[in-house]
């Protein structure tokens, strides 16, 4: 893909979005332009429109009214596709049950699957990409664990060290501290603001609750009600 150095990771123009089946916009007339090399976090309560934004912002969901750009794609376009293979994105729904026999290791993985052709198996690279980011997330002695037995702080963890483990530059995170204690969520939003930096990549971070990471953001973005109400930039 062509290169996006100092350009718009993600960029809205007056866009509106509804769910299926309901006449009430989850989000409307959104601005927003989200830069390589950035941590951005999303907050506001529940029903603002921040999971709707990111699902939007990796073209899942379409606007009725505006753009959306995604790596410098419209999403409309079917070639939003193959710009995917640059995102990772770890929804709220991350748990797995108690008898999924996958190792840690196995889970982290395949993540780099969508780089792959079918006949195509793991290499030395994959390997050296699941141990640093384990190491970065504090997740090292997990990774012989089978993922259902794990709780789900370190679930979570493990999802987040897949979503990075493939280097992606654009990744984004709903609710990425839900189920962690207070030390876990400093390692995650330390490793998460790490990697932006070392990436040069892009970190969208949807939370409710800000105190992990906002001292570590680029950009904060404020939203209730579907709307937008305040970037903060530093």
């Amino acid at each position: 893909m062509r290169s996006l150095r100092g350009g718009n990771v993600i960029s809205f123009n007056g866009v509106w979005v509804s769910y299926s089946g309901s006449d009430r916009p989850a989000i409307r007339d959104v601005n927003l332009e989200i830069r390589e090399g950035e941590l951005v976090l999303i907050t506001g309560p529940n029903g603002a429109g921040k999971t709707t934004l990111l699902e939007t912002s990796l073209g899942l969901l379409k606007p009725f009214i505006g753009e959306v750009r995604l790596l410098g794609v419209r999403t409309s376009s079917r070639r939003v596709l193959a710009v995917r293979k640059y995102c990772s994105y770890v929804p709220q729904d991350f748990m797995k049950p108690p008898f999924e026999t996958y190792t840690a290791m196995h889970v982290i993985l395949l993540g780099f699957a969508p780089y792959k052709s079918i006949f195509e198996g793991t290499n030395g690279r994959d390997i050296e990409r699941v141990e640093y980011t384990a190491e970065l997330l504090d997740i090292e002695s997990l990774l012989d664990k089978p993922i259902g037995t794990l709780s789900g702080g370190q679930q979570q963890r493990v999802m987040i060290a897949r979503a990075l483990a493939r280097k992606p530059k654009l990744a984004l995170f709903d609710e990425p501290f839900s189920s962690l204690d207070r030390e876990s969520r400093m390692i995650v939003s330390t490793s998460l603001r790490r990697y932006v930096d070392e990436e040069n990549a892009t970190v969208v971070v949807v939370s409710h609750d800000v105190s992990p990471i906002v001292d570590l953001a680029d950009t904060t973005v404020k939203m209730k009600d579907g709307r937008i109400e305040e970037v903060t930039h530093g």
